[in-house]
């Protein structure tokens, strides 16, 4: 069902009471068609998906109908029925929370409602979690996690006994993968405890919405695509004006952080009001912030957001735009979904945005208002970059959005989710698996796949059954599951959620203890970093954290402590895991660009005259054809292609190649790969192997899998199976495992299932896991049977244009200040130098 025109409440006619009717007009406002539509749905008790562009009101369209409800309710009691929650807000970030309250209370106040609204998330006071159990708010506004621990308390049923609505904003950020799996199983956990619950999905950029629709609704007995859920969609808004720029009018061959734009950027920020520069990792983030304050003549206030900072410093930072006390804000994407900060008049995405959704998404955070222009600046590290940057803002003008595949429940999370429910109550098995059923990503478990997790849940599995840690829920008298005990249950509510990250250390800076020992502990914590980048460190080694640069005095048990420096050419933290992949509908366009010659004249006059060059040097690949070149440097043979399909698929492409290259006797030495393309070199030219031969699809079935199973990556996969099913605990009372600790627990593991139970649950879920994120073999597997037959040899004497970007990343590590780029540079140069040899 679309709702496409307006909606009685009753008579046909979609009308406001007095109270909210007088409120929008004190505010020179008329309401907007989308949010009177939901107002309709909710008198209907319809489950609704709307979609509307940033700025438009729809945080505020997914609560009028509560607020409505609300306001007609009365007197609320303060024991029995009606004292529970009312509604349930759920957002992807918890500084999301916090600005949708600040947002939600100004019409409670203005109005003069008697609402209770409060936030909860990780970071919420333990006397403040206490007292929200005692007295309910009427409107809760928390995080997917915290829902997770909600279907584990005990008496969860009878506290959400009164819920009418769930709210979840920026559904098209959650719904597929891990997080989104276990929110929908807290869904249907939820709609059981009140059967009448509306769900209502929010969000601005959903390319197929039938697909969030049908992920969103309870299941019906003959469910189709979306039935079930009414989608309402808002007015288009004016359109964002996106710019390039384009720094002394070139752009690099080669690059990642903009480093060369910086005094550019700078002028951009002393232009605006507010700005907010986002970058696509939290290193960069870092490198980003140093490079400004070094050319920060105006000493103006310009602010670092990124997730691995302390949360005191992350509010302080929120806090402090919501004032207007900033100039400039560098973030990471915990700042790009949904936060409405009004003075924010331009949006600087520094290096390509990997993806046409998270762009638009960024952009709306300038003039978070629907009929003003959002303004953004596109900074491209390299030229590659640029063909992006303009594919990007050509999606952007189209309205479309990133391709989602369809997301298969994965059973982990389901075994998480089992452990929790009967942390709650006891649950009987075919009314849980009923439950279950109604969730969209697990329409198809079979009743086989559910008891392998509840036996999985009750005893280990076959392997480990006799060992009496992993027996953690028992078989009542009446044949129903709980848990086994209370401290399993303290454990497992300690531990919910399926986010995974690397091991972290809290970064605490360090004083001395007094007494004879003068021992270091650690004090006020600044953040969080990878275990494994300190344990690279010695002390007196200097970094950059949090805008500013520690001197590294040691680890205690898991806090890395650290003292203020001076150092001028500190280390960067570097942080694994969190590039962002190019997206495959992005990818399309860009290939597409490519290979026409009139879309070049959009493109700065540099990158045209690069892509004329690779024409007459090489050729241009047209869309459908793998361009593969071959030509000798140095004494190395290299082949570079351009399959145009992100690091982690090329990553995996470039293993396999490099075991059959290796069985053809060429002696591969190695290879490197960037989103565009990959580059092999070895002791044996490569220009007379049959590709076609070399590139078949067949390569994903036996090489694949002797691969896996001589990874690390197999390993890694079963490390965060084995912590999202509950199996390995990461927090214990009192304590905390270092990822040290628990790797090594895992891999002991991991060898006894591999030997003794080759099927076991995990050990199947965790080679799917490895196939479809960590190696991304469903997007090479379309990439390979894209190009049969459709491989474009191409033997040279020298590097192309085109591949200088992928050569000078040969040898690269990352090191501190400006050497990383100069290194780059260095190499670029002499790169170029050899390509543009005797060219007029």
């Amino acid at each position: 069902m679309e709702r496409s025109g307006l909606c009685g409440r009753s008579a046909g006619v979609t009308t406001l009471p007095p109270l909210f009717a007088d409120w929008f007009a004190s505010r020179g406002w008329s309401p907007r068609r989308h949010q009177l539509e939901m107002v309709a749905a909710a008198e209907a008790g319809s489950h609704a998906l709307l979609v509307a562009p940033t700025g438009g009101g729809k945080t505020l369209a997914g609560f009028l109908p509560s607020l409505i409800d609300l306001a007609e309710r009365g007197p609320r009691p303060e024991i029995g029925p009606g004292s529970g929650v009312h509604t349930l807000y759920l957002s992807p970030l918890k500084a999301l929370t916090t600005d949708v309250e600040r947002n939600l209370m100004t019409p409670i106040r203005e109005i003069g409602l008697n609402i209770h609204v409060e936030t909860r998330t990780g970071d919420t006071k333990q006397s403040k979690r206490q007292r929200q159990r005692d007295f309910p708010p009427d409107i809760m506004l928390t995080t997917p996690e915290q829902l997770a621990l909600f279907c584990a308390w005990e008496g969860a049923r009878a506290y959400f006994a009164d819920l009418k609505c769930v709210v979840l904003d920026e559904v098209h950020a959650i719904w597929s993968g891990k997080r989104g799996d276990l929110l929908a199983l807290g869904l249907a956990r939820l709609q059981s405890f009140s059967p009448t619950m509306r769900r209502v999905g929010l969000s601005a950029t959903i390319e197929d919405p039938d697909l969030i629709r049908g992920w969103l609704g309870p299941a019906l007995p003959s469910p189709t695509r979306g039935e079930g859920v009414i989608l309402v969609r808002g007015d288009p808004g004016a359109p964002a004006v996106i710019d390039v720029l384009i720094s002394e009018g070139k752009v690099p061959w080669a690059g990642h952080t903009g480093q060369h734009a910086i005094p550019e950027v700078y002028a951009a920020i002393q232009r605006s009001r507010l700005a907010l520069i986002f970058v696509n990792t939290r290193w960069q983030s870092e490198f980003v912030f140093q490079q400004l304050w070094a050319v920060n003549d105006d000493n103006l206030p310009i602010g670092l957001h990124h997730g691995s900072l302390a949360a005191e410093q992350r509010r302080k930072i929120e806090a402090a735009m919501a004032r207007g006390d900033l100039r400039a804000v560098v973030c990471t994407s915990t700042l790009d979904l949904g936060i409405d900060w009004g003075d924010v008049d331009l949006v600087i995405q520094m290096a390509a945005p990997k993806g046409s959704s998270r762009l638009v998404q960024r952009i709306g955070r300038a003039n978070h208002r629907l009929d003003e222009p959002s303004r953004a600046l596109l900074v491209p590290a390299s030229r590659f970059e640029m063909l992006e940057c303009q594919a990007a803002r050509e999606a952007v003008a189209d309205n479309a959005f990133d391709w989602e595949p369809l997301h298969i429940g994965t059973l982990d999370t389901l075994a998480q989710h089992v452990m929790g429910l009967a942390c709650s109550e006891a649950f009987d098995m075919q009314a849980l698996y009923d439950e279950i059923r109604t969730c969209g990503p697990y329409r198809a478990l079979t009743w086989e796949q559910f008891e392998e997790v509840v036996d999985f849940v009750a005893t280990g599995g076959y392997a480990l059954r006799t060992y009496d840690r992993f027996a953690r829920i028992v078989r009542t008298q009446n044949g129903q599951w709980k848990v086994r005990n209370q401290h399993i249950a303290q454990r497992h509510r300690m531990n919910v959620g399926a986010i995974v990250s690397a091991g972290n250390l809290n970064v605490r800076v360090a004083s001395r203890r007094g007494g004879a020992s003068r021992q270091l502990i650690g004090g006020r914590k600044v953040g969080e970093a990878e275990e494994w980048y300190f344990e690279q460190l010695t002390p007196g080694d200097t970094f950059l954290f949090a805008g500013q640069v520690w001197a590294f005095q040691g680890i205690n048990g898991t806090d890395a402590l650290v003292t203020h420096a001076n150092d001028k050419d500190p280390k960067v933290p570097s942080w694994g895991g969190s590039q962002f992949p190019l997206s495959t509908s992005l990818a399309d366009r860009v290939r597409t660009m490519v290979q026409d010659r009139d879309h070049w004249r959009v493109l700065p006059p540099d990158v045209q005259e690069w892509l004329e060059l690779q024409e007459t040097r090489s050729v241009i690949p047209d869309a459908e054809t793998l361009l593969v070149e071959t030509f000798p440097r140095g004494n190395r043979h290299f082949m570079v292609a351009y399959p145009f399909e992100g690091r982690l698929a090329h990553t995996t492409l470039c293993m396999l190649l490099t075991r059959r290259l290796d069985r053809l006797g060429v002696g591969p030495l190695g290879f490197v790969v960037t989103d565009y393309s990959f580059a092999v070199w070895s002791i044996k030219p490569m220009d007379r192997i049959d590709l076609d031969a070399l590139f078949q699809p067949d390569m994903l079935g036996d090489d694949l899998e002797a691969w896996l199973e001589e990874s690390f990556m197999m390993k890694r996969s079963f490390r965060n199976c084995a912590l999202i099913s509950g199996l390995i605990e990461r927090r214990l009372p009192g304590a905390e495992k270092t990822g040290r600790q628990v790797t090594f627990s895992t891999d002991l593991i991991y060898d006894v299932l591999r030997r003794h139970q080759p099927d076991h649950l995990l050990l199947k879920t965790a080679r799917a896991d490895a196939a479809s994120g960590l190696l991304d073999v469903a997007r090479l597997g379309q990439m390979l049977a894209r190009i049969e037959g459709r491989i474009r040899p191409i033997s040279l004497t020298r590097p192309s244009p085109f591949s200088v970007p992928v050569l000078v990343q040969i040898g690269r590590e990352r090191v501190g200040g400006d050497a990383a780029e100069m290194i780059l540079d260095e190499s670029a140069d002499a790169l170029i130098a050899e390509v543009m040899d005797d060219v007029p």
